[in-house]
């Protein structure tokens, strides 16, 4: 078979009952040049046995299977695997609209990019609703350093790997964590500080289903904040500050000004919902922000309700 232009990865692990719905919606993709890379990732459910079926339908698609392993050993199992120009990623329990690829595929062409980028939209309770700021009606053609600062600003785009479409050549120098449960937000920084070329045009071309299953539940539903994801949250907040300041360093500030700012976020959630489990976390956000606090307060991207915490929250 000829190369494809495109790869799509999907990591699956124990959604039997929603893994057929996103393997359709790339199969039925209205842009058929390419190869489904589905990697079952250890499931005890028929997940496995479902993307089988699948590849013994549609020649296009190809299953791994392996033992379990975490998000980011998972994708990049589908890298190794994946002989595309380009890589795109489908969650399992998520959906593509049928021009999905085509709309990513036009755009990174059209502008030369190393990333195109969606918009989402997101399902929850039966509702397929906006999904906020990263939905809009113009693109944005940036380089390196304004599509850096897009992402830090969380504009434009989130961490999520999904909505973006990606020049394989970035995926042979940055690979994904083999540790720890939250990939995107210690990895997706780095392709958008090392391309050359990023386009993002935020029509809603890509489905988030919210479920109580979710992996991101805890990040979006923040009475779930626990305090496994508030300690990989900081570390890599810490590392993405160190990694900016050495590939960008004229983005040192706002690096730093991000890492502050998603503490006192997280500083008033704590305290806003009464969760005494995450004590360590919220004991160790407030030490770092006292430290740097006439640092934050008085810096250039500080917002007014994040002044307001602080004053409330880590008094002079």
């Amino acid at each position: 078979m000829p190369t494809p232009k495109i790869s799509v990865i999907m990591l699956t692990y124990n959604r039997e009952e929603l893994v057929a719905r996103a393997i359709e919606s790339i199969l039925n993709q209205t842009y058929e040049d390419f190869e489904l890379i589905i990697v079952d990732n250890g499931s005890a459910d028929r997940s496995g046995a479902i993307a089988d079926e699948y590849a013994v339908k549609d020649s296009r698609t190809r299953v791994i299977h392996r033992e379990r392993g975490n998000i980011g050993s998972g994708r990049n199992a589908g890298l190794d695997a994946a002989t595309g120009e380009y890589i795109a990623f489908i969650d399992d329990d998520d959906y593509a609209e049928t021009d999905f690829l085509e709309f990513l595929h036009n755009l990174a062409q059209k502008h030369h990019a190393d990333i195109a980028v969606c918009g989402p939209t997101k399902k929850e309770n039966g509702e397929q609703l906006p999904n906020g700021i990263y939905l809009y009606d113009e693109k944005h053609v940036m380089d390196a350093e304004q599509a850096t600062v897009n992402f830090l600003r969380r504009r434009l785009y989130n961490a999520a790997m999904p909505t973006k479409l990606v020049r394989r050549t970035l995926f042979d120098r940055i690979r994904f964590s083999n540790k720890g449960s939250y990939d995107d937000i210690t990895t997706t920084y780095r392709y958008f500080a090392n391309a050359k070329s990023v386009v993002a045009y935020g029509l809603p071309k890509y489905c988030f289903y919210r479920h109580p299953g979710n992996n991101s539940s805890a990040a979006t539903k923040h009475h779930l904040l626990n305090p496994t994801q508030l300690r990989e949250y900081l570390a890599a907040f810490r590392e993405r500050t160190g990694y900016i300041s050495g590939v960008l360093p004229q983005l040192t500030d706002l690096a730093l000004y991000s890492e502050w700012s998603y503490m006192i976020s997280m500083v008033e959630k704590i305290s806003r919902f009464g969760l005494a489990n995450c004590n360590e976390s919220l004991r160790f956000m407030c030490n770092e922000l006292q430290r740097h606090r006439d640092e934050f307060y008085n810096g250039r991207f500080i917002q007014g309700f994040e002044k307001e915490w602080l004053e409330k929250y880590v008094p002079f």
